[in-house]
């Protein structure tokens, strides 16, 4: 039987949205499923401690948030346009995919002028392309270097926090929806997953032997993107850059030879690794694009234990989590978060799933 859309409904009460972080990255709560059992525990985040040890792996994804939410004004009216950058589609002649909002007033060949905080213009751009509804591509014109541009754009640009949160960036912003290990720029949303790693506990975790593996997914929309057939096997992900090198996969490989826990930490990390699988079941180096869509049922070649946010109704989140943990427990283990009041989505509390 297919698995159907609707079987990922449930009822989100709005007070659990979290709106800002926690007052600390590792205390958040954290509830742990195990699979083996169906038993959940109520614990803080910073416990995982004592669920990995020596010769255990963790997957992290080191992408990086870059400031990609811009505002500019049209040329003749001055209109403001926001503009989110999505992706860098041509360095030398400064082709980004964006979004723009809204989008009925921008057309190919409109000209965007981008000013600083002293209202200095810095930047101009025009529309080259309409790739959808909503998206357009952009040419940024600049005759500086291409570090000079790289410096210029994002230093107009705010941190691309979700629209849900219904609140503008805050300086708060700029360091907790970022991981403490992030190092590749390129992602316009946190792995969020990994926002409750404090540096402190990552330390403790190299203390017990814990070894961790570095992979980079840079996070576009298309993850966040509603999901509009109920047949989730007519479903298509929009495709996201991802990059495993040679040092992650000798250590996730190691410790899956000696039958240690390997840990996916966020759905992000779970994407990248099982589009990235060899003949023997192993982790290969690979880099590339992945629109890998995982629901149920699923055979998961990788990790054996996983830890994430809890999720949107009928994400594409939510049934790439139920495929890991098993749609009845994960189901059941949401209700009970939601009985216990933890926080949902960016911001919110997590669960390990073993």
């Amino acid at each position: 039987m297919r698995t159907k859309l609707s079987n990922f409904s449930f009822d989100l009460p709005e007070k659990l949205i979290a709106k800002y972080p926690a007052k600390k990255r590792d205390e958040s709560k954290l509830l742990v499923v195990h699979r083996d059992t169906g038993k959940i525990e109520h614990r803080i985040f910073k416990d995982v401690l004592e669920y990995f040890g020596d010769g255990d792996c963790m997957i992290f994804n080191n992408t990086k948030v870059f400031k990609a939410r811009l505002f500019g004004n049209k040329e003749k009216t001055g209109a403001k346009i926001e503009v989110f950058l999505l992706r860098e589609l041509n360095s030398e002649s400064m082709l980004w995919d964006v979004l723009v909002d809204p989008a009925r007033k921008i057309r190919v060949g409109n000209k965007l002028y981008f000013a600083n905080a002293e209202g200095e213009e810095v930047l101009v751009a025009e529309v080259v392309d309409n790739t959808t509804s909503r998206g357009r591509t952009i040419r940024f014109f600049f005759t500086g270097s291409r570090e000079e541009f790289n410096e210029t754009l994002f230093s107009l640009g705010s941190t691309p926090i979700p629209k849900y949160l219904a609140r503008e960036p805050e300086e708060i912003d700029d360091e907790r929806y970022q991981t403490v290990y992030a190092k590749e720029s390129g992602a316009v949303a946190a792995p969020t997953a990994g926002l409750h790693f404090s540096r402190e506990l990552m330390k403790r975790l190299e203390i017990n032997s814990v070894d961790f593996a570095e992979i980079t997914l840079h996070i576009g929309l298309g993850t966040f993107r509603d999901i509009a057939v109920e047949d989730l096997s007519k479903h298509k992900m929009e495709a996201e850059y991802f990059k495993i090198d040679d040092k992650a996969s000798e250590i996730v490989n190691k410790a899956k030879a000696a039958n240690k826990k390997v840990c996916s930490v966020g759905t992000t990390s779970m994407r990248s690794i099982e589009s990235a699988v060899s003949a023997t079941g192993n982790l290969k180096p690979a880099s590339g694009w992945t629109n890998k869509f995982i629901y149920p049922p699923f055979d998961f070649s990788i990790a054996n234990s996983m830890i994430t946010n809890f999720h949107l109704p009928k994400s594409s989140l939510l049934i790439m989590v139920a495929a890991f943990g098993g749609y009845d427990l994960i189901m059941e283990a949401y209700q009970e978060a939601i009985k216990k009041k933890y926080k949902f989505f960016s911001y919110g509390d997590a669960m390990l799933i073993l």
